[in-house]
C-alpha cells in the first residue's frame, strides 16, 4: 500500500510540473520521468475498484493479488512503448432512467485505468495553469454547484439581466477529432510516452458481440482519461476562443459557465448575442462538432419590471436546474432555480424501474434504497428556494412505492390505510436544503 512518505513524494512531484507549467506557459514539456512504481502505487490507489471487469476479465482484487509485480510489469511496458498495446473496451448496455431503453457503456481494463489514471496524474497539473476560470466540469476541487453559483451571481451583477444563449453539443463525446486532439495536447505536451500512450487509448477501439470496432473520433469509452481530454478539446474550441477573441469585440458584458459539454454564454445585450450565435456552427464545425439546432437556442432573461409583465422572461435549463426570475422574501427580483421537468421526472422513471425489479424484496430494503436515492437526490437539488420541487420528488417515490406494493402478486392489494400504517413506521426522509441561496453548505 501507498505510505503517507510515497503520497507526499507524489504530491510534491505534481506541484513541480504546475509550477513548470506556470513558469512556462507557451512550451511544450516532458513529464513520463516522474512516473514511477510510487506514482504508479499512488495511481491504483485513486483507481475506482468496485467496477465490471474489462475484456481480460480480471477484477481489481485479482490485480492486487500481486500488486508489486504488476505495475512494475505495466511501468515498463508503458514505457518501453512497443510491449505496450491498449486492449479495446468492452462495451454492455444498461437501463436508462426511465427502464425501457438501453445506452451504451464503456468498461477499460482495471489495468488499463490505472495506467489512465496515472498519465492523468502528470497532465492535470499542466491543464489545471491552462483552463479558465469559467470551467467547471471534471477538474479537481470544483464541482457543478460552483458552477451553479458563478451563474447566478453573474446574472445578478449584470444590469437589468441579461440574454442567454444554452449550448447542446450533439454526441460531443463521440465526435472529438483525434487529429485536431493530438494537436492540441502537442502545444503543451511533447513527452512521446504520453502522447503515445493517448494514441494507442484513442485506437483501441470497442469490442461488441465478439468484433472490434475502431472509431475514428471520440475520447475513449468509459476512459478515466477521457474527461481530461475533453475539457482539454472545449478548452480551445470554446473557452479561450470565447474569453480572448470575442469578449474584447463585444458592446456590452458577457460571461460564459461551463460544465463539460454543458455551457450556458450570458450577454447584457441581445445585439451581441445575436452576433455571436451567428459564427457558433462554424466555429464548432472547424473542430467537427456539430450544434443541436433545437437546443442551442436564445433566451431574453432580463429582469422583469412587474409580475404580470407580458413582455418578461423566459426560463433556462443548467446542470438539472430551470432558472427563472422570481421574488424573494424582501421583495426583490432574484434568479430561482428550480428542479427542471425533465430532470425530476427521469429521477422518477428510475424510481420506478427500480421499484419494479425490486417489487418482491422486503419493504425494510425498498425502504433503505428509497431513502439512500432521495437522500442522493436532496444532497444535489437541495438549494434555496427548491424545496417544493423536493416535496413532489418524495411525495411521488410514496406514491410509486404503493403502486409496486401492489403489483407483488395478482391477489396482493395494500390499502391506504395499511400502507398509511407501514409509512408510519417507515417514512421516507424529509426534504433536505444543503445549499443556501449562494450555494454554500447550509448548516446541518
Amino acid at each position: 500500500m501507498v505510505g503517507s512518505s510515497s503520497l507526499a513524494n507524489v504530491s510534491t512531484k505534481q506541484a513541480r510540473i504546475a509550477e513548470l507549467a506556470r513558469q512556462m506557459p507557451d512550451k511544450q514539456l516532458t513529464v513520463s520521468h516522474h512516473m514511477d512504481i510510487e506514482w504508479m502505487l499512488e495511481a491504483h490507489r485513486r483507481t475506482r475498484k468496485s467496477g465490471a471487469s474489462g475484456v481480460d476479465g480480471m477484477t481489481a482484487a485479482q490485480y492486487e493479488e500481486d500488486l508489486a509485480s504488476n505495475l512494475e510489469s505495466l511501468l515498463n511496458r508503458a514505457k518501453r512503448g512497443e510491449s505496450y498495446r491498449a486492449p479495446p473496451v468492452r462495451r454492455v448496455y444498461i437501463p436508462k432512467g426511465d427502464g425501457k431503453s438501453m445506452r451504451p457503456l464503456g468498461i477499460p481494463t482495471f489495468e488499463d485505468k490505472d495506467l489512465q489514471r496515472a498519465v492523468v496524474m502528470l497532465l492535470e497539473p499542466i491543464y489545471e495553469q491552462e483552463f479558465r476560470d469559467c470551467s467547471y466540469g471534471f477538474r479537481p476541487g470544483r464541482s457543478a454547484h460552483q458552477a451553479l453559483q458563478r451563474l447566478w451571481k453573474g446574472i445578478m451583477d449584470m444590469p437589468g439581466g441579461g440574454v442567454v444563449l444554452e449550448l447542446d453539443i450533439k454526441s460531443y463525446f463521440d465526435k472529438v477529432d483525434h487529429g485536431k486532439l493530438r494537436e492540441l495536447l502537442r502545444k503543451r505536451v511533447s513527452d512521446g510516452v504520453v502522447l503515445r500512450l493517448i494514441g494507442k487509448w484513442l485506437k483501441a477501439g470497442v469490442l461488441e458481440e465478439g468484433r472490434v470496432y475502431r472509431p475514428d473520433a471520440g475520447t475513449p469509452q468509459g476512459g478515466v482519461i477521457s474527461p481530461l481530454l475533453a475539457n482539454a478539446y472545449l478548452h480551445e474550441v470554446l473557452d479561450v476562443w470565447f474569453e480572448d477573441v470575442v469578449m474584447p469585440r463585444l458592446h456590452g458584458r458577457a460571461f460564459m459557465v461551463r460544465d463539460a459539454d454543458d455551457a450556458v454564454l450570458v450577454f447584457q445585450r441581445e445585439d451581441d448575442a445575436h452576433r455571436v450565435e451567428a459564427v457558433l456552427g462554424e466555429r464548432f464545425a472547424k473542430y467537427g462538432l456539430t450544434l443541436h439546432p433545437d437546443k442551442t437556442r436564445l433566451t431574453r432573461f432580463k429582469r422583469p419590471k412587474s409580475l404580470d409583465d407580458e413582455d418578461g422572461p423566459g426560463s433556462f435549463d443548467f446542470l438539472g436546474f430551470t432558472h427563472h426570475w422570481g421574488r424573494s422574501r424582501r421583495g426583490n427580483w432574484v434568479v430561482v432555480r428550480k428542479t427542471s421537468r425533465k430532470r425530476l421526472s427521469r429521477a422518477l422513471r428510475a424510481i420506478g424501474a427500480w421499484l419494479r425489479e425490486h417489487r418482491h424484496d422486503p419493504v425494510g430494503k425498498q425502504h433503505a434504497a428509497l431513502s439512500a436515492k432521495l437522500r442522493g437526490h436532496y444532497g444535489y437539488f437541495g438549494i434555496t428556494g427548491n424545496a417544493r420541487a423536493l416535496d413532489s420528488m418524495r411525495f411521488f417515490t410514496m406514491l410509486r412505492w404503493r403502486f409496486w406494493l401492489n403489483r407483488r402478486s395478482s391477489g396482493n392489494h395494500v390499502t391506504w390505510a395499511a400502507f398509511d400504517r407501514m409509512y408510519r413506521r417507515l417514512p421516507l426522509p424529509l426534504p433536505r436544503i444543503a445549499y443556501s441561496r449562494h450555494l454554500r453548505p447550509a448548516n446541518p
